[in-house]
Protein backbone atom coordinates (compact mmCIF):
# COMPACT_ATOMS: atom_id res chain seq x y z
CA UNK A 1 0.00 0.00 0.00
CA UNK A 2 2.02 3.32 -0.49
CA UNK A 3 1.89 6.70 1.57
CA UNK A 4 -0.48 8.77 0.48
CA UNK A 5 -3.17 5.45 1.09
CA UNK A 6 -1.91 4.86 4.16
CA UNK A 7 -2.03 8.57 5.64
CA UNK A 8 -5.86 8.59 4.31
CA UNK A 9 -6.51 5.28 6.15
CA UNK A 10 -5.40 7.50 9.10
CA UNK A 11 -7.39 10.37 8.44
CA UNK A 12 -10.45 8.60 7.70
CA UNK A 13 -10.14 6.49 11.06
CA UNK A 14 -9.26 9.88 12.60
CA UNK A 15 -12.78 10.90 11.69
CA UNK A 16 -14.72 8.45 12.49
CA UNK A 17 -13.20 8.05 16.24
CA UNK A 18 -14.51 12.40 16.85
CA UNK A 19 -17.72 10.88 15.53
CA UNK A 20 -17.72 8.32 17.90
CA UNK A 21 -16.76 10.50 20.57
CA UNK A 22 -19.19 13.29 19.67
CA UNK A 23 -22.06 10.52 19.71
CA UNK A 24 -21.10 9.26 23.27
CA UNK A 25 -21.35 12.80 24.27
CA UNK A 26 -24.24 13.60 22.72
CA UNK A 27 -26.01 10.62 23.86
CA UNK A 28 -28.08 11.08 27.74
CA UNK A 29 -27.84 7.31 28.06
CA UNK A 30 -24.74 7.04 30.22
CA UNK A 31 -25.26 9.96 31.84
CA UNK A 32 -28.76 8.71 33.26
CA UNK A 33 -27.56 5.26 33.93
CA UNK A 34 -24.70 6.44 35.65
CA UNK A 35 -26.90 9.09 37.76
CA UNK A 36 -29.47 6.04 38.68
CA UNK A 37 -26.55 3.99 39.63
CA UNK A 38 -25.33 6.79 41.81
CA UNK A 39 -28.95 7.30 43.48
CA UNK A 40 -29.24 3.93 44.51
CA UNK A 41 -26.01 3.75 46.08
CA UNK A 42 -26.62 6.65 47.86
CA UNK A 43 -29.87 5.00 49.16
CA UNK A 44 -28.25 2.06 49.65
CA UNK A 45 -25.88 3.63 52.13
CA UNK A 46 -27.83 5.38 53.69
CA UNK A 47 -30.04 2.67 54.63
CA UNK A 48 -27.09 0.71 55.60
CA UNK A 49 -26.07 3.90 58.26
CA UNK A 50 -29.36 3.59 59.96
CA UNK A 51 -29.09 -0.12 60.11
CA UNK A 52 -24.88 0.11 61.24
CA UNK A 53 -25.43 0.58 64.88
CA UNK A 54 -28.06 -1.78 65.70
CA UNK A 55 -26.75 -4.64 63.49
CA UNK A 56 -23.11 -4.00 65.16
CA UNK A 57 -24.29 -4.31 68.19
CA UNK A 58 -26.42 -7.39 67.79
CA UNK A 59 -23.28 -9.11 66.28
CA UNK A 60 -21.40 -8.24 69.30
CA UNK A 61 -24.17 -9.63 71.62
CA UNK A 62 -24.63 -12.72 69.36
CA UNK A 63 -21.17 -13.60 69.47
CA UNK A 64 -21.29 -12.99 73.53
CA UNK A 65 -23.80 -15.61 73.70
CA UNK A 66 -26.11 -13.17 74.49
CA UNK A 67 -29.54 -14.40 72.85
CA UNK A 68 -32.63 -12.26 74.62
CA UNK A 69 -32.66 -8.62 73.51
CA UNK A 70 -34.08 -6.65 71.61
CA UNK A 71 -34.01 -2.97 69.70
CA UNK A 72 -36.51 -0.28 69.45
CA UNK A 73 -36.81 2.76 68.17
CA UNK A 74 -39.18 5.58 70.15
CA UNK A 75 -40.25 8.81 69.34
CA UNK A 76 -38.20 12.28 69.29
CA UNK A 77 -39.98 13.67 71.98
CA UNK A 78 -39.46 10.23 74.15
CA UNK A 79 -37.46 11.91 76.89
CA UNK A 80 -40.00 15.11 77.05
CA UNK A 81 -42.22 12.78 78.09
CA UNK A 82 -43.03 11.02 81.53
CA UNK A 83 -41.35 7.59 82.46
CA UNK A 84 -44.85 5.91 82.51
CA UNK A 85 -45.49 6.56 78.73
CA UNK A 86 -41.88 5.35 78.13
CA UNK A 87 -42.34 2.68 79.77
CA UNK A 88 -45.61 1.45 77.88
CA UNK A 89 -43.18 2.67 74.65
CA UNK A 90 -40.68 0.15 75.24
CA UNK A 91 -43.39 -2.51 77.19
CA UNK A 92 -41.10 -2.56 79.93
CA UNK A 93 -42.53 -4.33 82.78
CA UNK A 94 -42.25 -0.87 85.08
CA UNK A 95 -40.21 2.00 85.11
CA UNK A 96 -37.57 0.85 87.65
CA UNK A 97 -36.74 -1.28 84.24
CA UNK A 98 -35.75 1.86 82.69
CA UNK A 99 -32.27 2.27 82.97
CA UNK A 100 -29.42 4.68 81.78
CA UNK A 101 -25.87 4.47 81.01
CA UNK A 102 -23.70 7.45 82.63
CA UNK A 103 -19.73 8.11 82.28
CA UNK A 104 -17.95 9.23 85.11
CA UNK A 105 -14.24 10.16 85.88
CA UNK A 106 -12.73 9.75 89.14
CA UNK A 107 -11.05 13.53 89.44
CA UNK A 108 -8.73 12.57 92.11
CA UNK A 109 -6.86 10.02 90.64
CA UNK A 110 -3.14 9.37 91.03
CA UNK A 111 -1.92 11.11 88.07
CA UNK A 112 -0.19 7.43 86.75
CA UNK A 113 -4.48 6.91 86.44
CA UNK A 114 -5.30 8.15 82.97
CA UNK A 115 -6.80 5.17 81.36
CA UNK A 116 -9.02 1.95 82.20
CA UNK A 117 -6.36 -0.43 81.76
CA UNK A 118 -7.01 -1.42 85.52
CA UNK A 119 -10.50 -1.87 85.99
CA UNK A 120 -9.86 -1.75 89.88
CA UNK A 121 -7.95 1.79 89.71
CA UNK A 122 -9.55 2.87 86.21
CA UNK A 123 -10.00 6.77 85.32
CA UNK A 124 -13.42 6.40 84.16
CA UNK A 125 -16.23 3.87 85.04
CA UNK A 126 -19.53 3.49 83.33
CA UNK A 127 -22.44 3.29 85.83
CA UNK A 128 -26.01 1.55 84.69
CA UNK A 129 -28.30 3.43 86.91
CA UNK A 130 -32.45 3.13 87.40
CA UNK A 131 -33.87 6.99 85.93
CA UNK A 132 -36.46 8.15 87.59
CA UNK A 133 -40.05 8.40 87.78
CA UNK A 134 -39.59 12.14 86.68
CA UNK A 135 -37.83 11.97 83.10
CA UNK A 136 -35.18 14.33 84.91
CA UNK A 137 -33.74 12.76 87.73
CA UNK A 138 -33.43 9.16 88.62
CA UNK A 139 -35.27 6.48 90.42
CA UNK A 140 -32.34 6.53 93.00
CA UNK A 141 -29.93 9.32 94.09
CA UNK A 142 -26.33 7.99 92.49
CA UNK A 143 -24.58 7.21 95.81
CA UNK A 144 -20.61 8.34 95.33
CA UNK A 145 -19.48 7.68 98.50
CA UNK A 146 -20.56 3.78 98.38
CA UNK A 147 -18.85 3.82 95.20
CA UNK A 148 -15.90 5.14 96.46
CA UNK A 149 -15.63 2.25 99.72
CA UNK A 150 -16.43 0.34 96.79
CA UNK A 151 -13.21 1.22 95.23
CA UNK A 152 -11.47 1.59 98.41
CA UNK A 153 -12.05 -2.64 99.03
CA UNK A 154 -11.35 -3.47 96.13
CA UNK A 155 -8.23 -2.40 96.21
CA UNK A 156 -6.93 -3.35 99.66
CA UNK A 157 -7.02 -0.64 101.24
CA UNK A 158 -3.52 0.49 98.97
CA UNK A 159 -4.97 3.42 97.63
CA UNK A 160 -5.82 6.32 100.08
CA UNK A 161 -9.62 6.72 99.81
CA UNK A 162 -9.49 10.42 98.83
CA UNK A 163 -7.78 9.08 95.65
CA UNK A 164 -11.48 8.38 94.39
CA UNK A 165 -13.76 10.77 93.68
CA UNK A 166 -16.26 9.91 90.76
CA UNK A 167 -17.97 12.47 89.24
CA UNK A 168 -20.20 13.04 85.88
CA UNK A 169 -17.62 13.17 82.73
CA UNK A 170 -18.26 16.53 80.18
CA UNK A 171 -20.62 15.17 77.26
CA UNK A 172 -17.42 15.52 75.17
CA UNK A 173 -15.67 13.22 77.21
CA UNK A 174 -17.78 10.60 77.80
CA UNK A 175 -18.91 10.69 73.09
CA UNK A 176 -15.05 10.17 72.86
CA UNK A 177 -14.48 7.09 75.39
CA UNK A 178 -17.70 5.18 73.90
CA UNK A 179 -18.26 6.77 70.54
CA UNK A 180 -21.97 7.54 71.95
CA UNK A 181 -23.67 10.99 71.90
CA UNK A 182 -25.79 12.17 75.50
CA UNK A 183 -28.81 9.69 75.87
CA UNK A 184 -27.59 6.89 73.06
CA UNK A 185 -24.41 5.86 75.86
CA UNK A 186 -24.59 1.99 76.10
CA UNK A 187 -21.85 -0.23 77.81
CA UNK A 188 -22.29 -2.41 74.57
CA UNK A 189 -19.48 -1.87 71.91
CA UNK A 190 -17.86 1.50 73.43
CA UNK A 191 -14.93 2.57 72.12
CA UNK A 192 -13.02 2.21 74.64
CA UNK A 193 -13.22 -0.99 77.35
CA UNK A 194 -14.71 1.32 79.99
CA UNK A 195 -15.50 -0.94 83.70
CA UNK A 196 -19.16 -0.94 84.35
CA UNK A 197 -20.41 -0.79 87.65
CA UNK A 198 -24.09 -2.36 87.66
CA UNK A 199 -26.35 -0.80 90.59
CA UNK A 200 -27.61 -3.85 92.50
CA UNK A 201 -31.20 -2.87 92.83
CA UNK A 202 -31.32 -3.52 88.89
CA UNK A 203 -29.98 -6.86 89.09
CA UNK A 204 -32.82 -7.93 91.78
CA UNK A 205 -35.37 -6.65 89.03
CA UNK A 206 -37.99 -8.95 87.85
CA UNK A 207 -38.41 -9.88 85.57
CA UNK A 208 -34.61 -9.67 84.93
CA UNK A 209 -34.95 -8.06 81.67
CA UNK A 210 -34.56 -3.85 81.79
CA UNK A 211 -33.66 -1.39 79.15
CA UNK A 212 -31.00 1.13 78.60
CA UNK A 213 -29.30 3.50 75.65
CA UNK A 214 -28.87 1.68 72.82
CA UNK A 215 -26.33 3.74 70.31
CA UNK A 216 -28.02 5.96 69.33
CA UNK A 217 -30.74 8.87 70.92
CA UNK A 218 -34.05 7.37 69.50
CA UNK A 219 -32.40 3.88 69.87
CA UNK A 220 -33.16 1.22 73.24
CA UNK A 221 -31.95 -2.04 73.87
CA UNK A 222 -33.51 -4.12 76.18
CA UNK A 223 -31.81 -7.28 77.23
CA UNK A 224 -32.01 -9.85 79.75
CA UNK A 225 -30.30 -8.43 83.41
CA UNK A 226 -28.53 -12.07 83.61
CA UNK A 227 -26.85 -12.31 80.30
CA UNK A 228 -25.79 -8.80 80.24
CA UNK A 229 -23.73 -9.85 83.68
CA UNK A 230 -22.22 -13.01 82.17
CA UNK A 231 -21.20 -10.71 79.16
CA UNK A 232 -20.41 -7.29 80.65
CA UNK A 233 -18.74 -8.67 84.00
CA UNK A 234 -19.93 -4.94 86.04
CA UNK A 235 -19.55 -4.89 88.93
CA UNK A 236 -22.56 -5.06 91.26
CA UNK A 237 -23.00 -2.32 94.05
CA UNK A 238 -25.66 -1.01 95.78
CA UNK A 239 -24.72 2.30 94.79
CA UNK A 240 -27.97 4.02 94.86
CA UNK A 241 -30.23 5.72 97.32
CA UNK A 242 -33.97 6.13 97.67
CA UNK A 243 -34.89 10.02 96.88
Amino acid sequence: MKMEDLAELERRQTQILKRITNLEQLSHLPQNIYNSSVSFSSSSSHKEEEETTESRLSSILHSNTVVDFSFKRVPSDYYERSLDYRRDILNAASVHHLCKSIVLVNTQAHASVTDCSDRNNSKYYVVVVQVHHSFILYSSRFNAETVKSFLYSLNNGKIPKKKFNLRLAPEEESAKLTGYEHNGVTCIGMKKVIPVILDEAIAKLNPDFFWLGGGEIDLKLGIRTSQFINFIKPFIVSCSSSI
